[in-house]
C-alpha cells in the first residue's frame, strides 16, 4: 500500500469528484469532501515520513518507467507542499458545512463539493507530477474547478471576477504551456529530472532562453505576482467563503511551488538566475508586491478585498526568498508556504463566519462583532498577529529567516522593504481590529445566534497551528531547510 501512496493521494480526489454527482445529496456530498480531505491528509503524512526516512519516491504510471512514461515523484518540497494542501482541505471540509448551506443554492451544493474535490485533485497532482506536461494538465483542472467555485459567489460580479480569473489564467496556462512545448523541440522530453539533465548541453539557445521566459510570465500570472495580479482581489473577495480561504491558502502557494521547481529542478538556479537577469527582475517584482499590496490593503473597506491584497504582498515574501539563489531564502520561501497558507486561511474563515451571521463583509457593518462574537473576533485577532510576523507566530519565523537571508547577502534595502511591509501590515490588520473591539454595535448585533461550532473550532484549529509553529518551529525549519538544500544541491 505505501508503494501506490502518490497514486492514491491524487486518484482519492479524482473519484470522489463524481462520487458527489451520483449522490447529489448536499450532506452526502459534503461527507464524500470530508472522508476525502481527511484521507488525503493520512496520505501526506505518510508521504512525508517515507520521504523523510528513506528519501524521494519515483513512482512509474502505468508500468511505463520514467523518462517514457509518466512519473509521480515525491521529495521533500512537493511532499511539504503536498502536506500543506491537505492540510487546508482537511481543518477546511468540517467548516465547509454550514458556511456553504448559508452561501451556495441547496440545489447547487452537491456540485459545489464535486469542484472542491476537482479542485483539490488539481493542486496535489500539480506538486506530485515529474512530467512537465502533466504539471501543465494538472493546473488547467485545478483552474478550470476554480473559475467556477469564484461563479458560485451570491453577487453578480463574481461571474465577472471568473471571467477576469478565466482570461488571465487561460493566458498564463498557455505561457506555461509554449514554454514546455519549446523545451520538449530542444531536448525531446517531457520528464523533469530528464529535462534537468539535457538542458545544459542547449542552454546557450534562444529557444531555452524563451522557454524560461514564457514559463516564468505564465507562472507570475498563477502566482498573481505584481503586475500580473489583476485577477486576484476580485478573485478573493467575490468567491464564497470557503472558496476564499481555500485557494488563497493553497492555490498561490502551489504556484510558488511550481516556479520553484521549474527554477531550481528543470532549468537549474545557476541558469535561470544568474546567467540571465532573472533574480534581479524576480526581486525588484517581489518588494514591489511587498510594498503595493501592503498600501493597497490599508484603503480597502471590504475586508476579504483587504485580505486579497495582503495576499499579493504576502507572495512578495516567497518570490523574494527563491530569488536570493541562497539555502536560508530558500528556506524562508518554503516555509512561508506552510505559514502564510496557515494563516491567510485562519483569516478568511474567521471573516467567513462574520459574514454568516452579518451577511456583510464591509468594515462597517461588522462594528463590534468583538463583543458578541469574542472567539470569532480573538481568532483574527491571532491569526492578524501571524500577519504581521510577531513573535511566537508562524509569521515572525518567515520573516526572521529571510531577513536573516537578505542581510547575509548585503542587501539592507531589501531588508528595510520587508520590515516596512510589516509595519503596514499593522495599519490594515489594526483597522479591522479597531472596528471589531472599539466601535458601536448596530443595534441588531445583540440579537444575532451563535455561529456554529464547527466552523470556530475549524477556524482556531489554524490559529493553533500559527502559534504552534512560533512556538515550536524547529522541526518545520529543519525540513525547509533539507527541501532548500535539495534543490540547490542538484538533486529532485
Amino acid at each position: 500500500l505505501v508503494a501506490q501512496l502518490p497514486a492514491l493521494q491524487v486518484v482519492l480526489p479524482l473519484i470522489a469528484a463524481p462520487l458527489c454527482v451520483i449522490l447529489r445529496r448536499p450532506t452526502l456530498a459534503w461527507l464524500v469532501f470530508l472522508i476525502t480531505a481527511w484521507g488525503g491528509l493520512a496520505i501526506s503524512a505518510l508521504l512525508i515520513v517515507v520521504v523523510k526516512v528513506g528519501g524521494p519516491i519515483s513512482y512509474a504510471m502505468g508500468g511505463w518507467e520514467p523518462p517514457l512514461g509518466i512519473e509521480y515523484r515525491v521529495d521533500h518540497l512537493n511532499a511539504f507542499v503536498i502536506g500543506v494542501v491537505s492540510l487546508i482541505a482537511a481543518v477546511i471540509a468540517p467548516y465547509a458545512k454550514a458556511s456553504v448551506e448559508k452561501e451556495i443554492d441547496p440545489e447547487r451544493i452537491y456540485l459545489f463539493y464535486a469542484l472542491m474535490l476537482l479542485c483539490l485533485c488539481g493542486l496535489l497532482g500539480i506538486a506530485m507530477t515529474g512530467d512537465a506536461f502533466n504539471l501543465f494538465v494538472f493546473l488547467e483542472i485545478s483552474s478550470l474547478s476554480s473559475y467556477a467555485l469564484i461563479a458560485m459567489g451570491a453577487k453578480r460580479k463574481a461571474l465577472l471576477a471568473a471571467f477576469q480569473y478565466l482570461v488571465l489564467g487561460t493566458v498564463g496556462g498557455t505561457f506555461i504551456l509554449i514554454g514546455v512545448g519549446l523545451l520538449y523541440a530542444m531536448t525531446g522530453t517531457l520528464n523533469m529530472l530528464d529535462l534537468a539533465a539535457r538542458i545544459p548541453a542547449v542552454a546557450d539557445t534562444t529557444t531555452v532562453k524563451a522557454a524560461l521566459a514564457f514559463i516564468m510570465v505564465g507562472a507570475g500570472l498563477k502566482l498573481a505576482l505584481l503586475p500580473l495580479h489583476f485577477w486576484l482581489p476580485n478573485a478573493y473577495t467575490y468567491a464564497p467563503s470557503v472558496v476564499s480561504a481555500f485557494i488563497a491558502a493553497t492555490a498561490t502557494k502551489v504556484a510558488a511551488y511550481a516556479m520553484i521547481r521549474f527554477i531550481y529542478t528543470v532549468l537549474g538556479a545557476d541558469f535561470a538566475l544568474e546567467q540571465l537577469p532573472l533574480n534581479q527582475i524576480l526581486m525588484f517584482l517581489a518588494v514591489a508586491a511587498m510594498l503595493y499590496g501592503s498600501v493597497a490593503a490599508i484603503f480597502q473597506t471590504d475586508v476579504k478585498r483587504l485580505l486579497a491584497w495582503s495576499s499579493i504582498a504576502q507572495i512578495g515574501y516567497i518570490v523574494l526568498g527563491l530569488a536570493l539563489l541562497s539555502s536560508a531564502g530558500l528556506t524562508a520561501s518554503i516555509l512561508h508556504l506552510l505559514n502564510h497558507g496557515v494563516i491567510k486561511a485562519a483569516l478568511f474563515m474567521s471573516v467567513g463566519i462574520m459574514f454568516w451571521q452579518t451577511n456583510s463583509v464591509q468594515l462597517g457593518d461588522l462594528a463590534g462583532l468583538g463583543r458578541s462574537m469574542p472567539w470569532v473576533a480573538a481568532a483574527f485577532v491571532g491569526a492578524g498577529l501571524g500577519l504581521i510576523g510577531v513573535p511566537l507566530t508562524a509569521g515572525f519565523i518567515t520573516k526572521w529567516y529571510l531577513l536573516a537571508a537578505v542581510i547575509d547577502d548585503g542587501h539592507w534595502l531589501l531588508a528595510a522593504a520587508i520590515l516596512i511591509s510589516s509595519l503596514l501590515a499593522i495599519i490594515y490588520i489594526a483597522r479591522v481590529v479597531e472596528t471589531l473591539y472599539f466601535r458601536a454595535a448596530p443595534a441588531q448585533t445583540s440579537e444575532l445566534a451563535k455561529p456554529p461550532m464547527m466552523m470556530v473550532a475549524a477556524t482556531w484549529t489554524l490559529v493553533i497551528i500559527n502559534l504552534g509553529i512560533g512556538v515550536h518551529s524547529t522541526p518545520f525549519v529543519r525540513y525547509a531547510q533539507s527541501a532548500a538544500q535539495s534543490l540547490l544541491g542538484g538533486a529532485a
